[in-house]
């Protein structure tokens, strides 16, 4: 078996075992990065929206209220299963769900208007391959509206990064494989818009925003051990300083929280 199909396998059993934590994780289910990604995209009410990596569906239902119809995807069928039950609560009854691999995407090509993808891609093996699958569903003129953890690394300094912001870059994402092995790894926002382009996409918008994280409810979201725990403490207590500059571990009333960066990126195809 080879180490990307490896991977996808550990993200099934990662979130297949906590799917049902994710319904409720403020994060995902009230960011502010759901309200702004629609409100950049400005749906139209005939579209057709594939949401990829769903998990709890918080974005496909961002989206519902305005468009024809969201077909809501994930590797996991836990997850589905979660958010099968949630949109039936809300009562949506246009959206669909189907188990998909966002890097071997099973629709036609140029069946979407809207591609959405939030807070997911730092679990996918090949960028270019996710990429190259959403441009394939989109009609010509679609859009990608993609919203992800990034890190500190190429492009971010000028022509080239230093090497304190690459080695910052390599401490994250070792901080989040820690916590959660399925994660494979965050890009740079230079990264990122390096792929969109490669894939064709021009970019519509670009903005990056920080979103505070309470650690002991993200720490434990995914099932880590006391012990893991405890190492992670330590490694965002100690970072180094160009990491830590970026993480920003603080303590309010006794609770340790720090900051992961997020980039919401909109393009276009065709």
């Amino acid at each position: 078996m080879d180490e990307p199909t490896q991977k996808k396998q550990l993200v099934q059993r990662q979130f297949g075992a906590h799917a049902h934590a994710y319904a409720t994780s403020p994060v995902h289910a009230r960011g502010a990065s759901l309200a702004r990604l629609v409100e950049l995209v400005q749906p139209e009410r005939p579209w057709q929206v594939l949401d990829i990596a769903t998990a709890a569906g918080h974005t496909a239902f961002a989206f519902a209220p305005h468009v024809a119809h969201v077909v809501a995807t994930d590797l996991t069928p836990e997850m589905l299963g979660v958010a099968a039950r949630l949109a039936a609560e809300k009562g949506l009854a246009n959206l669909s769900f189907q188990q998909a691999d966002a890097e071997d995407l099973p629709f036609p090509p140029g069946r979407f208007d809207l591609v959405t993808c939030r807070i997911a891609p730092h679990h996918f093996p090949h960028i270019d391959r996710f990429l190259a699958e959403a441009a394939r569903v989109l009609r010509p003129g679609g859009i990608l509206a993609v919203v992800d953890n990034v890190v500190p690394g190429p492009g971010d300094a000028g022509e080239a990064a230093d090497e304190a912001l690459l080695a910052a870059g390599r401490y994250i994402n070792d901080f989040e494989r820690l916590r959660d092995p399925s994660h494979h790894r965050a890009l740079s926002l230079g990264e990122w818009l390096a792929a969109l382009e490669g894939a064709g996409f021009h970019l519509l918008h670009q903005e990056t925003a920080p979103k505070r994280m309470e650690f002991q409810p993200w720490a434990e979201r995914m099932g880590a051990a006391p012990e893991t725990i405890q190492l992670l403490r330590s490694m965002l207590e100690d970072a180094p300083p160009a990491a830590r500059d970026f993480l920003r571990p603080e303590l309010s009333d006794g609770q340790l929280f720090f900051y992961l960066t997020e980039a919401i990126l909109v393009a276009s195809h065709g």
